[in-house]
C-alpha cells in the first residue's frame, strides 16, 4: 500500500509522518514547491527528537518528495505528471494547511478550502480509487461556548469565532459533498489544540501555543514603548470564563490516535473522529501560563472594557488568542474510545506539560545530545 502526505513538514504532519513509516515501506511527501528542502528538514526533525540513526539514513530511500502547489488545479503539476502520482497511490493523508488564527477568509480557503478541493481531485483521478484521511478541527464546532460538541454534527447555526474556523468548516464540507458524489468512504479526523513538552528549537515547527508567546512578547514590547518608565506585571482584562475549559492533546497522541483510526474498516461514507483529550484543562491553568510568560496579571472579565490599556487594546487586534477562554464546551469523543478503548486516552496535560513546551532552553533537545546550531528557519505548519 502506498500513501501520500500533505504538510509533512509540519507540527502534526511530521508526527504523522513518523506513524506511517512504522506502517509503510515508503511515503510519498506531497511538499509546497519552494519551501525549501522538504528531505532535509524531514531529516532533521527525527535527528533533533532522538530517531535512531539507522531510521534517519534510511529516509532517502523511504521518502519521495513531490514538490506541489495545493492551491492550484492539479497541484500544480502538469497533466501527465498528476495522473502518474494519482495512479500510484492507495491512500492520501491531507494534514496541510493554514491554522493562522488572524488570517482573513479569502486568505485562509485559498489554503484549507481550495488545497481541500485539490488534494479530492488527486483522489478522484487515481485508478486505485485511494481513500482520503482528512484532518480537520474539532473547532469546526464555531463559537458555541457551552453543551457538547458531537462527532456528527457539521452546521453554522452559531457562526464562528474566526475565519480559520469557518474556512476548515467549509472544507468539511467539500469532504462530504465528494464523499456522496463518489460513492467513497473518507476519514475525517478532527483534533483539538496540540501541544507538546519538546522546548522550542529553531528547527522544529512551532506549536500553536508559541504564537500566543510572540503576540504576548510583541504586545508587551509595544506597551511598554508607549508607556515608557519602569515596569512590573502589567495588569490586563480579559474575557474569559472562570470555570472554562480548553482541549489540549500531546500532538505525538493525536498522531498515533489518527494512524489507528485509519486502520479500522470505514462505514462506506464519511467516518468522523473527535481526536481530543479525555479530561479538558481549566482555564485557570491557561491563564497561569500566560502570566508566566508575560509577565503580566490577567483578570477574566464577562466584557471588553470600556476603557482599554495600551497593552488590552494591543492584544484585542489578535482575536484568536484569549477568544477560547470563554468556553466551557467540551468535545464528544464516544466514537473513538468506543474504537479504541483505554489506549485512546492521553497523558495529563498541566502547566509544567505547557511551560516545558514554551520555555526556551539552551543546548540540544531530550535524547538528541551533540546536535549543532540551528541553520535553518523554523518549518511551516503546512
Amino acid at each position: 500500500m502506498h500513501v501520500a502526505l500533505t504538510g509533512a513538514t509540519g507540527f502534526l504532519g511530521l508526527r504523522l509522518l513518523r506513524r506511517l513509516l512504522d506502517a509503510h515501506r515508503s511515503v510519498t511527501v506531497l511538499a509546497h514547491a519552494g519551501s525549501g528542502n522538504a528531505l532535509h528538514r524531514i531529516t532533521r526533525f527525527f535527528e533533533l527528537t532522538g530517531a535512531p540513526e539507522a531510521f534517519t539514513a534510511q529516509l532517502p530511500g523511504r521518502l519521495r518528495v513531490v514538490e506541489t502547489d495545493l492551491a492550484l488545479p492539479r497541484l500544480g503539476l502538469s497533466g501527465r505528471m498528476f495522473q502518474g502520482l494519482a495512479d500510484g497511490l492507495d491512500a492520501i493523508w491531507h494534514s496541510a494547511g493554514s491554522i493562522n488564527l488572524e488570517g482573513d477568509l479569502p486568505e485562509l480557503r485559498r489554503t484549507n478550502v481550495e488545497g481541500t478541493r485539490h488534494v479530492l481531485e488527486l483522489a478522484a483521478a487515481g485508478r486505485r480509487a485511494p481513500v482520503v484521511h482528512h484532518v480537520s478541527t474539532a473547532f469546526v464546532a464555531g463559537a458555541r461556548r457551552e453543551g457538547v460538541a458531537y462527532e456528527d454534527e457539521l452546521d453554522d447555526a452559531h457562526g464562528f469565532e474566526n475565519a480559520y474556523e469557518q474556512s476548515k468548516y467549509e472544507a468539511e464540507l467539500l469532504v462530504h459533498a465528494w464523499s456522496r458524489e463518489h460513492g467513497r468512504p473518507i476519514l475525517v479526523l478532527r483534533p483539538s489544540i496540540l501541544v507538546t513538552n519538546l522546548p522550542p528549537h529553531p528547527e522544529l515547527p512551532a506549536h500553536p501555543l508559541l504564537v500566543v508567546e510572540r503576540i504576548l512578547r510583541d504586545a508587551q514590547r509595544a506597551a511598554d514603548s508607549a508607556e515608557p518608565g519602569p515596569h512590573g506585571p502589567t495588569r490586563v482584562r480579559t474575557v474569559g470564563h472562570p470555570h472554562g475549559r480548553l482541549n489540549l492533546l500531546p500532538v505525538e497522541h493525536a498522531a498515533e490516535v489518527m494512524v489507528r483510526l485509519a486502520g479500522l474498516p470505514p462505514s462506506g461514507g464519511v467516518d468522523t473522529y473527535h481526536v481530543v483529550h479525555d479530561r479538558d484543562v481549566p482555564v485557570p491553568t491557561v491563564v497561569a501560563l500566560l502570566e508566566r510568560l508575560g509577565p503580566i496579571s490577567i483578570d477574566l472579565v464577562a466584557a471588553k472594557p470600556d476603557a482599554p490599556s495600551t497593552l488590552e487594546a494591543l492584544l484585542d487586534f489578535y482575536p484568536g488568542m484569549t477568544i477560547y477562554l470563554a468556553h466551557r464546551r467540551r468535545f464528544d469523543d464516544t466514537r473513538v474510545r468506543s474504537r479504541l478503548g483505554s489506549s485512546a486516552a492521553s497523558d495529563p496535560v498541566d502547566l509544567d506539560y505547557l511551560w516545558s513546551g514554551l520555555a526556551p532552553r539552551s543546548g540540544a533537545l531530550p535524547g538528541a545530545p551533540g546536535i549543532p546550531p540551528a541553520v535553518l528557519p523554523s518549518a511551516p505548519y503546512a
